[in-house]
């Protein structure tokens, strides 16, 4: 009996004792209220039930009640419930005894099985709270996260390094474990509410072991964890976690293919950085009727939601919806209302890395004047060759799209790119475009993802940064219209 309350927990126990005698065998709630397990089961025999009164009212350790065919004998475990079983005579006079004798393990178990209940409820309530630290993170808001985080451990570190490891779902509770030791408790971990398999860390950007610390606890990671995968970030602020995450997600697409299974996001600016000087003025104007947006009823979303949901979709396509928790139709709702304000067909790649370049070149808070009557949509493209035509935008396509066509890159890596791009990074039609099938397209891109350092088939993809690099540099072509 021991061996079986080890090894299978209470139910193996019961299933046992049933089997052993020949009835009825459980447990009963012996107070008002719901069950030992959280709830009244309709299946516990009435004889039960009034046994488990019967040890309540008269506050007894035991009884046997004989009537209607059978015979109900209780036993108290403690903290309100019984062992219960229901007999039909003539019974195996060793019952009351092997019932007596399975008391004592079986509310020692009990015990056992609510206190780890306890602790993945108290696991639930942690998780869901550094969940909620993410999220007001990826949407600039810094105070409230501090607010939240300061009731955790530890702080969130600032500057920062974000990784995303990549590991079996089963092995994220044991990979976090194994983070907070090889930093000494100062990797801030959150469980990816998008990917079942990724651990979302950051830690202080001067680690434990100097500035290339990150280094360490990547390389660790992977060598310490089989099959897993770390991609890290550059040194950022907390203001820029979305950009962090964007990083990293990229250095792990080249994780997967490195033999160490680990990388750092590789060099080159961003195109915000680059775009900042020329581009702000344009995605202000053009982000204006979502900023100054009002909701008609208390229950529709708001500015700062739309923004979310059109930042959520544009990195992670129809996944959004488990990281803004929201029904698919929800979702769907929202995007036709940021399409009609924005003026934005989302199912084009060229209207998807517009606003995707809008909303990095503007605040996460941006202060929006009051709602003008029927503010009309911008023209999405209007400006937007403007800013892709300025010489610091043109460098840094150059540099995005050099390594396309370098030495290292596999045969034909920008034709099949550009194709890509030309059919709104959809793998079916880019084939059909190129004359190979599907899994030979993916095979092409997984290749490029490499000498990119850049993910392109897992969310969130470098698609919208590869369509602004690819018309900046057609627009800095001798000979396109001014």
């Amino acid at each position: 009996m021991h061996r079986l309350a080890h090894s299978g927990g209470s139910a193996a126990v019961l299933r046992w004792l049933a089997a052993r005698l020949g009835g009825w065998v459980g447990v009963v709630a012996t107070a008002a209220g719901p069950g030992p397990h959280g709830a009244a089961d309709p299946a516990t025999p009435e004889p039960a039930l009034r046994g488990a009164a019967e040890l309540a009212d008269r506050g007894l350790r035991s009884a046997v009640l004989d009537g209607g065919g059978s015979t109900a004998l209780l036993f108290a475990l403690g903290q309100g419930r019984a062992l219960a079983a229901v007999l039909r005579p003539p019974h195996d006079p060793a019952a009351p005894a092997l019932l007596a004798d399975a008391a004592v393990p079986l509310a020692l178990v009990l015990r056992a099985e609510d206190a780890e209940r306890r602790d993945q409820r108290a696991e639930l309530a942690e998780s869901r709270a550094r969940e909620a630290v993410l999220h007001l993170l990826m949407n600039g808001r810094l105070s409230t996260a501090h607010q939240v985080a300061e009731a955790l451990s530890p702080s969130l570190p600032e500057p920062m390094r974000m990784h995303v490891v990549a590991c079996r779902p089963g092995e994220r509770t044991a990979v976090a474990r194994l983070c907070g030791e090889l930093t000494g408790g100062s990797a801030w971990v959150v469980r990816c509410p998008v990917y079942e398999g990724h651990l979302i860390v950051l830690v202080p950007a001067e680690g434990r072991h100097g500035p290339d610390g990150h280094a360490a606890l990547a390389a660790a990671v992977a060598a310490a964890v089989p099959g897993c995968a770390v991609g890290a970030s550059g040194e950022l602020p907390l203001r820029e976690a979305p950009a962090a995450y964007t990083q990293a997600f990229h250095a792990l697409a080249v994780a997967r293919s490195r033999p160490g299974r680990h990388a750092r996001f590789g060099p080159g600016p961003e195109p915000e950085l680059a775009a900042h000087a020329a581009g702000s003025g344009w995605a202000a104007a053009l982000l204006t009727p979502l900023h100054t947006h009002r909701p008609r009823r208390p229950q529709d979303p708001g500015a700062q939601e739309l923004r979310a949901t059109a930042r959520a979709w544009l990195d992670f396509g129809p996944h959004a919806t488990r990281l803004l928790k929201v029904h698919r139709n929800t979702l769907a709702t929202r995007l036709r209302l940021i399409e009609s304000l924005t003026g934005a067909d989302l199912s084009r790649l060229a209207d998807q890395a517009a606003l995707s370049l809008a909303l990095r070149l503007t605040p996460d808070s941006p202060l929006a004047a009051p709602a003008g009557p029927g503010t009309p949509p911008a023209d999405l493209g209007a400006g937007l060759d403007a800013v892709l035509r300025h010489p610091d935008v043109a460098a840094w396509a150059r540099a995005h799209l050099a390594p396309l066509t370098g030495p290292d890159a596999p045969p034909g890596a920008y034709g099949t790119v550009l194709a890509w791009l030309r059919h709104d990074a959809r793998l079916a039609p880019t084939a059909a475009a190129l004359g190979i099938s599907v899994p030979g397209t993916r095979k092409r891109l997984a290749r490029t993802e490499t000498v990119l350092q850049r993910s392109l088939l897992r969310s969130p993809s470098a698609r919208h940064d590869l369509w602004l690099a690819h018309r900046a540099a057609e627009l800095a072509q001798p000979g396109s219209e001014p």
